[in-house]
């Protein structure tokens, strides 16, 4: 039986077409049905128990893209750019995220979901790129989606770096705020040229690992992308 991915969802009020759902969710859901997942929705409008219920059926779950995190989670105070947050999409993430490290429940996390699960395991995040660490490398390229913005190393002993089979690949960007102390326990497993932190992982767990760049973006252009997503659903296969 195919393993049952639960991905974060958030969505929108749109001016023309009435509520959408965030792009990094629906493109995520393409990502985890094409490599053989059962991709589902886990809620943020219902109670901690019906968002427990949930978790609890899970044989994965995914954080995808989207808005800031606010930074008094973290113990900071917010930057003047730090912008389109959503608290109850902060609370129950970092709730999830936190269930998931202590079951060692595989766990995916991209953009946003990348920062969310460093926040979660108590590290911190720059709120502003352009202006906490400058603009020597745009992290802000948004069109197309699958466009290369630039190159990130991998460490080549981790996990990352064995299921891309590279030490080095070009990624699409679109963010302004990036990791800034990993958490404990975390390792940081891919840098951008700029310093950026790329991607990070647990090392001591079954599949916790995250990446700032997106690769559901990129994947139908790109087959090494889509070996994230194959890795991903593989390890929730060994959970179901």
């Amino acid at each position: 039986m195919a393993p049952l991915i639960g991905i974060t969802s958030s969505y929108f009020k749109s001016p023309t077409n009435g509520w959408e759902y965030n792009r990094g969710y629906v493109g995520c859901i393409r990502a985890i049905a094409d490599a053989g997942g059962l991709p589902v929705m886990i809620p943020l409008s219902v109670s901690d128990d019906v968002v427990r219920g949930v978790y609890e059926r899970l044989d994965a779950v995914l954080l995808p893209g989207g808005g800031d995190v606010r930074p008094s989670v973290y113990g900071a105070e917010a930057h003047p750019a730090t912008d389109n947050i959503d608290d109850n999409r902060d609370h129950v993430e970092i709730e999830v995220a936190r269930w998931a490290l202590e079951d060692n429940l595989p766990t995916l996390g991209i953009c946003r979901g990348h920062q969310v699960m460093n926040v979660a395991y108590g590290g911190t995040l720059i709120q502003d790129i352009p202006t906490q660490i400058g603009i020597t490398l745009s992290h802000d390229l948004s069109e197309p989606r699958y466009a290369v913005a630039h190159e990130v190393q991998l460490d080549p002993g981790s996990r990352l770096a064995s299921i891309l089979g590279a030490n080095s690949v070009q990624v699409n960007s679109m963010h302004h705020q990036s990791v800034e102390q990993a958490a404990p326990n975390v390792c940081v497993t891919a840098y951008a040229p700029d310093g950026v932190v790329e991607a990070l992982e647990v090392p001591d767990k079954h599949f916790i690992l995250s990446v700032q760049w997106h690769p559901e973006d990129m994947y139908p252009h790109d087959p090494i992308m889509a070996r994230i997503f194959k890795a991903f659903v593989d390890a929730a296969g060994g959970r179901a």
